[in-house]
């Protein structure tokens, strides 16, 4: 299993294999109730906006299965 911030980093082959394909990809309709618009505009501005401290904030306020001292030594 790899990760990538962004389709930019894959192989050619990789991405043809992988996202290109459509046989194997999933396209998935994603959809926000009008109530809840707001509080996950924030989420997904702290999660992938350009400050790093408000994703390392969000890791450390729902990481309960490491200690602080753990997430504060990365």
């Amino acid at each position: 299993m790899s990760r990538f911030k962004g389709l930019g980093e894959m192989r050619a082959d990789q991405l043809k294999e992988t996202t290109m394909d459509p046989r194997k990809r999933t396209l998935l309709k994603v959809v926000i109730d009008a109530e809840e618009r707001e509080e996950t505009g924030d989420t997904v501005e702290r999660l992938m906006g350009t400050k790093p401290e408000a994703r390392f904030a969000f890791i450390q306020e729902r990481a309960s299965f490491a200690s602080e001292a753990e997430l504060v030594d990365i």
